[in-house]
């Protein structure tokens, strides 16, 4: 999975506002500060908290 640039600078976790990495190995979004690991999905990231999972 590779996300646009762009849309990788702008979306944050919704949980704490920090930094989200693209995991290689991988579909999923972690925050750099919390730890959730977001969903991506058909390459649309699921920002919902309740869907995230703790890495």
């Amino acid at each position: 999975m590779r996300l646009d640039p762009v849309l990788r600078d702008v979306i944050v976790c919704p949980a704490c506002h920090g930094s989200l990495d693209e995991r290689i190995d991988s579909d999923e979004l972690v925050c750099q500060s919390c730890g959730l690991a977001y969903p991506v999905r058909d390459d649309i990231p699921v920002l919902l908290v309740d869907h995230a999972r703790q890495v």
